[in-house]
């Protein structure tokens, strides 16, 4: 529903939600550093190495990355719309071959966080919905940097829905969005290892 809801907003919509979730960002840098120890004390304390903990890691300047990431995608020109494509057949009809948004993608990522914003950010500047399933470990951080971009489309006057975040740790998760979700997601996009993409690639 969220994505049809979408498909339709204008582009000055989808801008100013983006702007907003944004400033939540900043905003509300002092609560995604929280979530982001959270996060942290949990990976030192399972033994995570050293590449793993840098992935996972957030600071103010990072935080800012995003917040700036958002306003740059914002910034980009709107695909919805775009001819790709055009010809005229000998009868004389003109046939053009136009962008639309896909429907609903679902994004599953590892432990990187900051994949929450710029993924969420780049569905909702093409009109898409989106479903992102983030790695167990950087669960808290993704839940704050989500609420950011919720009050980004709060503000725009979105359905909330438009960006979702799988509320579960379960690896069960995975495997109900590459099975049982066929009829609701439109593409499932994996972000991370060789297993992660195998994984999805064979369903």
């Amino acid at each position: 529903e969220a994505s049809q809801v979408l498909a339709l907003a204008s582009t000055a919509v989808r801008n100013a939600a983006l702007g907003a979730g944004a400033r939540a960002l900043r905003a509300r840098c002092g609560d995604i550093l929280a979530a982001n120890a959270t996060d942290m004390k949990a990976a030192q304390a399972a033994g995570s190495g050293p590449a793993m903990l840098d992935r996972l890691r957030l600071d103010t300047a990072r935080i800012e990355a995003m917040a700036a990431g958002a306003e740059a995608i914002a910034a980009l020109p709107d695909p919805i719309g775009a001819v790709i494509a055009e010809w005229t057949r000998p009868n004389g009809l003109r046939i053009q071959r136009v962008r639309v948004p896909l429907g609903v993608i679902g994004i599953i990522y590892e432990s990187r966080p900051n994949v929450t914003c710029d993924a969420g950010a780049l569905c909702l500047k093409s009109g898409n919905a989106a479903i992102l399933r983030g790695g167990s470990e950087s669960h808290h951080s993704s839940q704050a940097i989500h609420a950011c971009l919720v009050e980004g489309l709060r503000a725009a006057g979105l359905p909330d829905a438009c960006i979702q975040l799988v509320p579960t740790t379960d690896r069960a998760a995975v495997g109900y969005m590459l099975g049982a979700m066929t009829e609701c997601i439109d593409v499932i996009v994996p972000r991370g290892g060789k297993s992660l993409i195998s994984r999805v690639q064979q369903r």
